[in-house]
């Protein structure tokens, strides 16, 4: 039996994360007729488990420090206490508020967003309960999941980034496993909420993506706020029980805490999907694809954090727009991964874009690359709010 002509359309995506729904909108103002599979809530990690709430629990945690040091700018103020459940409202709102915009958005593009997991089962139809959807090209951005080490169980006192994004009760203490931008970032916003942090890395630095330089900046600033910093060692056992959570380091060390959270990094959701039936290649949970974004099955594209590269919404959004224009025939330019800018939110923050110097070196040989660094000590807006810092710049002579 043909496929009704209501289920047929030029783009199906598959997920609505940054990388989908950008895809979806941006096939939609090129006339293309969309539908968009999602079996959660349009809007994905970022939105929802990711940097929107992040960031609102941020600003929370940088509104309680400024009260704390109120004093020596002659303001009198007194921080009682966090109320964690008005915190975590207000992060609700936030994320509400975008996620209805963004159902709006869709609306009004026309595209047809259908709720459901969707699978994959050839190069043009995708199967959301038993309902086949047929597209001229499909595009797979089912996006990531956190990460665990192998034999530690997410359950109890011992958890990700998605269940520490629900709390509604502050733990007095905790450890977090990972030392990256998601584990440096909850690090510094449970700090700044009052409780005592403690960060394991099993590397020798913070940040280990970024610039060495960087890394020991945020771990001497976190130094200063209390936070406790063990580098260079991995975990040998978790044990976990009603009352907390206990860790031994394979250095001996042992911390106690109320709660141990895992951010070891995200893993790409590439598997369960019907990917690698169809002929898509899948390695480690990351989709392979080629410099334009398209599987090894022709027509079916693949974005976001399911490629793999950094995990940056605004990198799948950027990837979703170019998927989008490349389907309709506009040859846009590929995206440039090392020059999509990379921020962590923690105090104090860190950005950065382009090669790293050790990138740079490899790339045009050691002679060639030269660092310049700038303090910020003595800048002006660094006095007035009592912060330091630097500015690299790496370049090669030619």
């Amino acid at each position: 039996m043909p496929t009704p002509a209501a289920d047929t359309f030029d783009v199906v995506v598959l997920g609505g994360g940054s990388g989908g729904y950008a895809c979806a909108i941006r096939s939609s103002e090129l006339g293309l007729r969309v539908a968009l599979v999602e079996q959660d809530k349009v809007g994905g990690t970022c939105l929802h488990r990711g940097c929107i709430p992040t960031k609102a629990l941020l600003h929370v945690a940088e509104v309680a420090a400024e009260v704390r040091n109120a004093a020596k700018l002659g303001i009198e103020a007194t921080l009682h206490r966090i109320d964690a459940a008005t915190a975590m409202s207000f992060k609700d709102g936030v994320v509400e508020r975008l996620y209805q915009g963004l159902r709006g958005l869709l609306t009004s593009h026309k595209i047809e967003t259908i709720s459901g997991r969707g699978r994959l089962t050839s190069s043009t139809t995708v199967d959301v309960a038993g309902r086949t959807l047929t597209g001229r090209h499909v595009v797979l951005a089912t996006g990531s999941h956190p990460k665990s080490l192998p034999g530690m169980e997410i359950e109890g006192r011992v958890i990700t980034s998605d269940q520490a994004l629900q709390l509604h009760e502050l733990p007095e203490s905790a450890i977090v496993l990972g030392g990256g931008v998601i584990g440096v970032e909850f690090a510094s916003m449970w700090a700044g909420l009052g409780v005592q942090v403690t960060v394991v890395e099993a590397l020798p630095t913070l940040l280990p993506t970024e610039d060495p330089a960087a890394g020991k900046a945020v771990r001497r600033e976190f130094r200063k706020r209390g936070i406790q910093v063990h580098l260079g060692s991995g975990v040998q056992q978790v044990t976990s029980t009603d009352s907390g959570v206990d860790v031994r380091l394979a250095d001996e060390t042992r911390l106690t805490a109320d709660l141990l959270l895992v951010a070891v990094g995200r893993g790409g959701n590439g598997a369960g999907n019907g990917f690698e039936q169809v002929g898509v290649q899948v390695e480690g949970g990351l989709v392979l694809t080629d410099d334009r974004l398209q599987t090894t099955v022709p027509g079916v594209y693949a974005v976001g954090d399911l490629v793999a590269g950094p995990q940056l919404a605004h990198r799948g959004f950027a990837q979703g727009i170019f998927v989008a224009e490349e389907i309709a025939g506009l040859t846009p330019s590929p995206v440039v991964d090392h020059l999509i800018p990379r921020v962590t939110y923690c105090d104090p923050e860190v950005a950065s874009v382009g090669m790293s110097a050790a990138a740079a070196r490899e790339h045009f040989g050691d002679e060639s690359v030269e660092e310049f660094e700038y303090s910020l000590g003595g800048n002006g807006k660094s006095q007035i709010l009592g912060t330091s810092g630097f500015v690299k710049l790496i370049r090669a002579k030619d």
